[in-house]
């Protein structure tokens, strides 16, 4: 070992005696939080408790924080967090209240758990399918065949009554897949699409009543000027009609006010869904605007519920309340890019992308509070705290919460009956994981998860097709594929 590495320990070592003396006699060092603030939380776990549980969280002269097994309970969140608070003293474990914000151990519960997952997923083998090649899976076997190719980042998916398979691309296209082949010219006259970071054309729904009124509806993220001239852009419903290729009758659905357009590239949402009332609901995300999400004057971070040609309906929960958006159905929400009933109860259920975790499968109830940003499960993505509450009064739980954060994007109920036994199961996609979920849905609980496949792309939809087939849109490479029985 060189001299330079054995003072660097040395030191290392004299700094955590400190603040093992300082953390028992009860005294808050000046300015020690502001200190610990201003580092992430990889920095701080390799500060204050890679002495002990060892730099990869696998043990030394305490027990490893990856194996699941914990001396205090069964390890949940809430525990885990008061151990670091308060300490163990039989065990050795120094109490950090004093050292650490209350937001900086929330923080290190996060970092726990993503490292914990990251290992539990290196140990495991996932599906990773090939053209052809037989999936096992609990409930079906499957195959995945390639439908269309040469798409540019493929984002939504619906069908004509035909079987007409629509497909928007983010740039700004709107693509038609027919008897099995991707059509090589994309539909004309749509609008400008801002086509930057996470915005462009995203969803795309068709009418239940389209087989007499020809509505498709789109979704996009609108350019704009503010009044200081800066580019700003806000999410625009709007639908029309197909002639050929030709995209016709277009009108605007819904248009935010350009006084709360947002300059920047992110959170634009945007899913649409029919409801069994006959209502059109649409996620909205915050803009990269957290506050938004609780402004009721603000459309950015809710969902919204119109009439299918946009009129506001009158028992929707804030019309006639003042300063309130009336469209608003729920709030608190931050990138919400999933939206579905489901096909038997009739409830509306979300999926929204948190930060660095706190990704949530969320039941929608009119008129709630989902609590972004002042309660989550994640943090920064610099791993620097957001804040230390996951609950709140008046504002609600998710279902389920994925933390590491899969970065969830689209989901469907399984309508078909080319898998029986996955009939009205939530299918849930992972940008980031590269991963395809299968979820039983219980009551209002996750009963069972399963990943039916990883690493073969970004999974940014997923949608029940007319002929009963589960389809499924990937980014990079950019195509559709879609999961068939095996005994086919």
């Amino acid at each position: 070992m060189s001299q330079d590495v054995l003072l660097r320990r040395i030191s290392r070592m004299k700094k955590l005696v400190w603040l093992l003396v300082l953390a028992l006699l009860g005294w808050d060092p000046p300015q020690a939080h502001a200190q610990t603030a201003r580092r992430n939380v990889a920095s701080l776990y390799q500060e204050l408790c890679a002495n002990c549980h060892g730099p990869d969280l696998r043990g030394g002269q305490a027990r490893s924080l990856l194996d699941d097994e914990w001396v205090h309970g069964s390890g949940d969140d809430a525990t885990l967090f008061a151990v670091i608070r308060d300490g163990d003293e039989l065990n050795g474990m120094p109490p950090w209240k004093n050292v650490l914000s209350d937001e900086e151990i929330r923080a290190l519960v996060i970092y726990i758990r993503e490292k914990a997952t990251e290992a539990r997923h290196a140990a495991t083998r996932y599906a990773q399918p090939r053209p052809d090649q037989v999936v096992g899976s609990k409930l079906h076997r499957f195959r995945v065949r390639t439908v269309a190719e040469g798409l540019a980042a493929p984002w939504s998916m619906a069908w004509l009554p035909d079987g007409t398979m629509l497909v928007t691309e983010l740039p700004g296209r709107l693509r038609l897949v027919r008897e099995g082949r991707l059509l090589p010219e994309a539909v004309k006259g749509l609008p400008e699409v801002r086509y930057r970071g996470q915005g462009g054309l995203m969803e795309v729904a068709v009418h239940p009543g389209y087989a007499t009124n020809g509505w498709i509806y789109l979704a996009y993220s609108e350019p704009g000027r503010d009044q200081q001239g800066r580019d700003v852009s806000m999410t625009t419903l709007i639908r029309g009609r197909l002639r050929g290729l030709t995209w016709a009758d277009s009108e605007i659905v819904w248009r935010a006010p350009l006084w709360s357009f947002r300059p920047g590239n992110i959170h634009f949402g945007c899913r649409i869904a029919f409801g069994p009332d006959g209502y059109l609901y649409f996620s909205h995300g915050e803009r990269g605007h957290g506050p938004d999400a609780q402004d009721l004057r603000r459309p950015n971070g809710k969902i919204h519920r119109i009439h299918d040609d946009g009129r506001i309906p009158a028992d929707n929960p804030f019309v006639g309340q003042p300063e309130t958006f009336p469209s608003i159905w729920s709030y608190g929400h931050r990138n919400p890019q999933g939206l579905a009933f489901h096909p038997v109860t009739g409830e509306l259920w979300e999926t929204e992308h948190g930060p660095r975790g706190g990704d949530e499968l969320n039941l929608i109830v009119r008129g709630r509070n989902y609590g972004w940003p002042v309660i989550t499960y994640g943090m920064n993505y610099d791993g620097t705290p957001i804040t230390a509450h996951t609950a709140a009064e008046g504002m609600e739980q998710p279902v389920v919460h994925w933390t590491p954060s899969i970065a969830v994007c689209g989901m469907d109920f399984y309508r078909g009956e080319r898998f029986p036994l996955w009939r009205h199961h939530l299918f849930v996609t992972g940008l980031a994981s590269q991963e395809l979920r299968r979820l039983e849905i219980r009551g209002h609980a996750v009963a069972e998860q399963e990943i039916l496949f990883k690493g073969i792309g970004r999974v940014r939809h997923v949608a029940t097709g007319p002929d009963g087939y589960l389809y499924v849109a990937l980014n990079g490479p950019d195509r559709i594929i879609r999961l068939e029985p095996a005994d086919q």
